[in-house]
């Protein structure tokens, strides 16, 4: 989706997951001012919402409101966006300003709730939030959403926020032009926002000719259009050949609103909606949270869904979309979600619980020498259940011992036995004054390396360390820092567990994967083939992709997955181990991945798994990966979508 910098991040953060808000109120703002104290009861809850949200942006947020029911003159759209260090504490910051600016000038505007609708701006009953990581080029303000397509009329007025990415951006620009336009720029946010805004003219248009034969003047049209606008027809022919993941948000002037899922159900969307509000989220815990709710209240968007709420207040759900096959992001569960769903934490434990019979083969059963921990803290949950595994384990072993010595151990072996604990430390700690330091143009590697502070003392040197993370995706963090860190321990054994499976291929629907040679399992398989003496493999799939660029999307097939095929999991694995460690690293070094049949183990309804089977929910994603195999072999450094 949009564009940012490239950071230097720890422990390889993965860019991306934009996050979306929607509240609609459906009272009239008096009525939460009587009931909650004040007529800013959506704003408030717009901050929560886009805090709560916040692990899915850091490179900017934007928030926008619509009045309803305006009289003509006045300012019934308000808009704010930052790219600030902490921007969505500067957007509702000035918000706040000016809120308490207008209260000091007008004291009057206190008790007035009529008032303050129509003199102080973002006060509203339809509001959206974004929270943005952006994947590619330019971080400035203008790249931040909501994006607003302006028209006098004011149903022709669009704002527009999403969680999105398309793969097919060029062939969405071109119809663009074949239809008379002249976007102003080449992205998918300006493509797919001008190609709802063409079609919500033109239905506005027919809607007012319409109208006029039917005798109503301009004035009288107005309220007409806003009641005779189907928004779900405007949403069908816009998205007709949208090629991607989305959840994407948008309020029309009038005070129309609309969430739109993809059909494989690639990005997230859950609803709320009572009598007060409806509110649409990328993440079921923040409405939870939010609005004090159950887990069985707040329901998912389905697959080529639309959440439509009109200005009346009604709401419609409407299939704009033939669905596919669902394949929910699977790095939704493993990565961006909050911990905090239940479903996710418990998906998250079992990462954990079925990686261990690998772990336990990595240091021979060995759990009386193991020293257990995890890095970064988004891998907390998925230890927990590595841990809880192994402390069964133990416990079995423990119970096997007794039984097996029957009375020829003595009480005291036995108290030894039962005091044994699985040994659990806190390893390393991130120093987040030095990462703010280290730029992103930096190459001061000995920086990087101290950026974790480590505990000492911990780790005896006959002992294993098995470190558990989310996903191994460049392995810069690894090489760079992390296991020389480790090694400074002194342990016989380091075992990093990466609770995803290897990441093999790039993703286009969102998540900052955008080539093949910065992925660490993908320089493994090359240097594989070079072991092997099997290199030319490389030219004859590069041929292969070159023959299919003229094929039609349905058409083309991954050939990129030949690269992988003669290898098993485990020599990939081991490559990687030894690609990241350098000569300076004493300790042994063992690199373990989840299988992707465990991963689709633990998240049953989340089996989106592109990025490490190659199996792209949608036609364009074949063509992405092997374009940017193609620029991977002549050196293109261009993004393959």
């Amino acid at each position: 989706m949009l564009e940012a910098k490239k950071k230097l991040n720890m422990s390889d953060i993965l860019k991306h997951e934009c996050g979306i808000a929607v509240i609609r109120l459906l009272k009239p703002l008096e009525y939460y001012k009587e009931k909650y104290g004040s007529a800013f009861y959506g704003v408030n809850k717009m901050y929560l919402m886009m805090e709560k949200q916040h692990n899915r942006g850091q490179d900017g947020a934007g928030f926008a409101s619509i009045k309803l029911n305006t009289k003509p003159g006045e300012r019934y759209i308000s808009r704010i966006r930052s790219i600030e260090q902490q921007p969505i504490q500067d957007i509702f910051g000035k918000i706040n300003k000016r809120i308490n600016d207008e209260f000091k000038t007008h004291p009057e505007y206190l008790e007035d709730v009529e008032a303050q609708k129509k003199n102080i701006p973002y006060i509203g009953e339809v509001l959206l939030g974004h929270v943005r990581y952006g994947t590619f080029g330019k971080n400035s303000v203008e790249s931040v959403h909501p994006f607003l397509r302006q028209n006098n009329w004011m149903h022709r007025n669009l704002i527009m926020a999403g969680n999105f990415n398309m793969t097919n951006v060029k062939e969405l620009f071109s119809n663009l032009i074949e239809l008379g336009q002249h976007p102003k720029e080449y992205t998918d946010t300006i493509t797919v926002m001008e190609k709802i805004g063409h079609f919500l003219d033109d239905a506005v248009s027919k809607i007012y000719k319409d109208l006029k034969k039917e005798g109503y003047n301009k004035r009288e049209a107005s309220p007409q259009i806003a009641e005779r606008l189907k928004v779900s027809k405007i949403l069908k022919r816009a998205a007709k050949n949208w090629d991607g993941g989305y959840a994407m948000a948008g309020l029309i002037g009038h005070g129309d609103a609309f969430v739109l899922r993809d059909p494989a159900g690639i990005r997230p969307a859950y609803y709320y909606k009572d009598d007060e509000v409806v509110v649409v989220a990328s993440e079921r815990p923040v409405i939870q949270t939010v609005f004090d709710v159950k887990f069985e209240d707040v329901k998912e968007l389905e697959p080529g869904q639309a959440i439509i709420t009109k200005k009346s207040g009604e709401v419609r759900f409407k299939q704009i979309l033939e669905p596919l096959e669902r394949k929910a992001c699977s790095f939704e569960r493993i990565y961006f979600s909050r911990g905090s769903d239940a479903e996710i934490y418990q998906e998250r434990k079992m990462l954990g619980r079925l990686l261990m019979p690998k772990v336990m083969e990595a240091i021979n059963n060995d759990t009386k020498n193991t020293v257990f921990s995890f890095i970064p803290n988004t891998a907390e949950t998925s230890f927990f259940g590595l841990v809880e595994t192994a402390e069964n384990e133990l416990n079995k072993s423990k119970i096997k011992s007794i039984l097996d010595g029957q009375r020829n151990i003595s009480a005291e072996e036995v108290t030894d036995m039962l005091s044994e604990r699985i040994r659990v430390e806190k390893i390393a700690i991130k120093d987040a004054k030095l990462r703010t330091f280290i730029t992103e143009d930096s190459s001061r590697d000995d920086l990087v390396a101290h950026v974790y502070d480590i505990t000492y003392g911990v780790v005896k040197p006959n002992d294993n360390l098995v470190i558990i993370d989310d996903s191994i995706v460049r392995g810069t963090t690894l090489k760079k820092s992390i296991l020389k860190m480790l090694d400074r321990l002194g342990p016989k054994k380091i075992v990093v567990v990466s609770s995803a499976p290897q990441i093999r291929y790039p993703d286009c629907y969102g998540i900052d994967m955008a080539n093949l040679e910065s992925l660490i399992a993908f320089r493994a398989a090359l240097e594989l083939h070079k072991d092997h003496n099997s290199y030319n493999t490389i030219e004859t799939i590069y041929n292969k992709c070159k023959a299919q660029q003229d094929l039609e999307d349905k058409d083309v097939k991954n050939f990129v997955k030949e690269i992988y095929d003669p290898f098993t999991d485990e020599q990939i694995s081991d490559k990687i181990a030894e690609l990241l460690s350098d000569k300076s690293i004493k300790s042994e070094v063992k690199i373990i991945f989840q299988p992707v049949k465990n991963l689709h183990k633990a998240c049953p309804k989340n089996l989106g798994d592109w990025y490490f089977t190659g199996n792209y929910p949608t036609v364009g994603g074949n063509r992405v990966v092997n374009r940017a195999f193609i620029n991977f072999y002549e050196g293109n450094k261009e993004r393959a979508y």
